[in-house]
């Protein structure tokens, strides 16, 4: 067993406090040790929970002496991205208009997180409201990229993503309303997954657009991502949008695609999602991957979405109008930030003004303006009603993909982590880095990035797996199956070849 206790996965960290050879308090302990040397530089953090995470690693720990039969993860540490509520810790969605929100009710996962014993080490940084591909939207600083400082780490869930990849903790959630799980997963060298819309339960989550929200993993391997997917998800009654059935056997899936064997399995390459404007790095690893995924069995064909050039277009008209009508309740009455107008009379009206304008962001009030604005009388049907028939269409567009494929497959993202500030003030270069991402969430069907290499400028490449709805378990096998095929190649996980960060105390 290695000395360093935040080196581990999560499955292997679970089976050494199984045997006994580590407590949860030490584990824990060790994490929020690594939280306190290096998150002054990487800033993954928003809030940490250490008294609550050791007290829940302590009852773990007394559970397991007294003989319990618990969770497979139970007393290994998670991180939880700052728009999933949390009774008792923080929640501000990365947004000055929730600053001190402590609220009073636990999300399902966060409950589900609970119940399995899992220390809950604090909430991660994110692009306000989860708006943005950077995390530089945040009210409350950039999150920086471990690879390298001085770059994002992908957004809206930055700070998930970057503390998974500096080691400040094993396991961590997101939400991916557009790729906000798996683009920060492709630029930061780790595993996110967005699960099939409704498999995880978003009652709890803070809605930006509630048709698109899915909460879901972010680990550093394949099995582990499966591992957290099966206790995060399943059915809840709370959630109107759940779906009522059990979830495929997602960590059998991974078990077996480690073994390397894809005989049978078809492989669709989307046209649509590479080629012209993909860093060249990338499009590189994606052609050595697709024949790493040959070579273990696999057939891989090229099929054509024709509709998905319509779908950044369609996405950027959908989430904002539902953005819009989600953030209307933040109006300074009910909960949250308050100001009132510095002169003249105090009304309902003005007081909303002013406390909304103070506290969003530029990018959250961008959004609003342009969803207000698309579902405004005489243009509802114009952009909103016409951005829902594309959405139709796209969906076909998967229904005939998966007829000829079992999955489909792209880049993650077209470029590596760009520099802070590079594309702020271009709106449209930033949601560019969404365009590989976006039609899963139209369509509702899962999708996974997982790091498959580093592109030219030594910064890490994500490749990414899409599969039917509620076929979440191909996902896992064909990753699984990638996963172990690179790292035989490379000697080891990628994220080893990371630089070391410089311990701040």
């Amino acid at each position: 067993m290695t000395d360093d206790l935040t080196r581990l996965s999560a499955a292997d960290l679970a089976a050494h406090l199984v045997t006994g050879d580590v407590s949860s308090v030490d584990a824990t302990q060790a994490h929020l040790d690594r939280v306190a040397d290096v998150d002054g530089a990487v800033h993954a953090f928003l809030h940490v929970s250490g008294e609550d995470a050791l007290a829940t690693a302590r009852d773990v720990d007394a559970r397991r002496a007294a003989g319990e039969d618990l969770h497979p993860l139970a007393g290994v540490p998670i991180a939880v991205k700052d728009v999933v509520v949390t009774k008792g810790i923080p929640t501000t969605a990365g947004s000055k208009i929730l600053e001190g929100w402590v609220p009073p009710y636990d999300a399902t996962l966060v409950e589900r997180l609970r119940a399995a014993g899992l220390p809950i080490l604090g909430k991660t940084n994110m692009d306000e409201f989860a708006m943005g591909s950077s995390t530089e939207h945040s009210a409350y600083g950039n999150t920086s990229n471990p690879w390298d400082l001085g770059r994002i780490p992908g957004g809206s869930g930055g700070g998930s993503a970057a503390a998974v990849a500096a080691y400040e903790a094993p396991l961590a959630i997101g939400t991916d309303t557009g790729g906000s799980i798996r683009q920060p997963g492709a630029v930061t060298g780790t595993v996110g997954v967005k699960p099939t819309y409704g498999g995880v339960s978003r009652y709890g989550l803070i809605a930006m657009a509630s048709s698109l929200d899915q909460a879901g993993p972010v680990t550093r391997t394949v099995l582990d991502a499966a591992l957290l997917h099966e206790l995060i998800g399943g059915h809840d009654p709370r959630d109107s949008t759940s779906i009522n059935e059990p979830l495929p056997l997602l960590v059998d899936a991974a078990r077996q695609g480690a073994a390397g064997d894809l005989r049978g399995l078809r492989i669709g390459v989307v046209t649509e999602l590479n080629g012209e404007g993909y860093q060249a790095g990338v499009s590189a690893r994606f052609a050595e991957s697709l024949e790493v995924l040959q070579g273990l069995g696999a057939e891989v064909i090229e099929v054509s979405c024709p509709h998905f050039r319509y779908a950044l277009g369609a996405y950027y008209l959908i989430m904002p109008s539902e953005a819009s009508s989600n953030l209307a309740k933040f109006d300074g009455m009910r909960f949250g930030l308050r100001v009132e107008p510095e002169d003249g009379p105090v009304t309902a009206e003005r007081v909303m003004a002013a406390t909304r304008g103070q506290g969003f962001g530029d990018e959250v009030k961008r959004r609003i303006i342009l969803g207000t604005y698309a579902l405004s009388a005489g243009y509802y049907d114009a952009y909103y009603g016409s951005a829902q028939k594309v959405r139709t269409l796209i969906q076909r567009d998967f229904d005939a993909a998966f007829a000829q494929a079992d999955v489909l497959v792209s880049p993650t993202a077209p470029t590596t982590a760009f520099r802070f500030g590079e594309k702020l003030d271009d709106p449209l270069a930033m949601y560019l880095n969404d365009v590989a991402t976006i039609p899963a969430n139209l369509a509702g069907v899962p999708g996974m990035s997982l790091p498959n290499g580093l592109s030219d400028d030594g910064l890490p490449v994500g490749f990414q797996i899409l599969a039917p709805v509620k076929a979440d378990d191909r996902l896992y096998r064909v990753g699984a199956a990638l996963e172990a095929a690179l790292e035989n190649t490379w000697g080891g996980p990628l994220l080893d070849r990371a630089p070391e960060l410089e311990v701040s105390r």
